[in-house]
This record gives structure tokens, sequence and C-alpha cells, in this order.
């Protein structure tokens, strides 16, 4: 009884039909994405605006402002910050990253506006 694991028959050699296997190399060449400047534009304003009445709506929370105008002010500072700081925040490492071309990042990941 013949070994199921072992080969048939070694001089048997795989014989290609034609030289032409339907792929080019330019196939697998991806183009280089243009850096959407207007993309981290904003993104840089949403983190620095963000970043700033986030720290205000803590200032106001912990008591170190301590106007009578700012007290109800606080939350919605915190709320609107924290809106506005986590994308912008995500976007600018993820531009970071696509700039220094970091494996798996790529400017195409930042939406830009079209």
């Amino acid at each position: 009884m013949r070994n199921p694991l072992k080969p048939k028959n070694k001089s048997r050699r795989f014989a290609e039909l034609q030289e032409d296997r339907g792929f080019t190399d330019a196939q697998f060449e991806t183009a280089k994405t243009p850096i959407p400047w207007s993309a981290i534009g904003l993104a840089t304003l949403l983190f620095v605006v963000g970043g700033i009445l986030l720290a205000l709506g803590i200032l106001i929370k912990i008591g170190q402002i301590t106007s009578e105008v700012w007290l109800a002010r606080g939350t919605p500072f915190i709320v609107l910050g924290s809106i506005m700081f986590i994308p912008g925040s995500y976007h600018l490492y993820i531009a970071y990253y696509a700039y220094y071309n970091y494996p798996g990042y790529d400017f195409n990941l930042i939406p830009d506006w079209d």
C-alpha cells in the first residue's frame, strides 16, 4: 500500500501553458496621495479650539474661575470642547503617521472636502 502523504511521482513537473499570467506590475502600484491641507487645517482648528474649551470648562468646574457670569457655563464648555477636540486630535494623529509613512497609515484615511 502506498503512503498517502508521499507524492506520486517526483519527475512530474508543472508545465506552464502560457507565459503571460494576466498580471502586470502596474496593477499593484498605488498612486501617491496628495496631502489634504484643508482637512488638516480644519483638524488643527478643531484640536486647538476644543482644547481651549475643555480647559475653560474644567477650570470653571474645579472652581478656578469663580465669576458669576461663568458658573453655569462649565458643562457646555466641556461637552463642546470634547465634541471638537476628539475628532481634531484623531485626524491630526492620522496625518502625523501618514506624513512619516508608518505602515497602515495613508492620507486617504483623512476625509477631504470634494
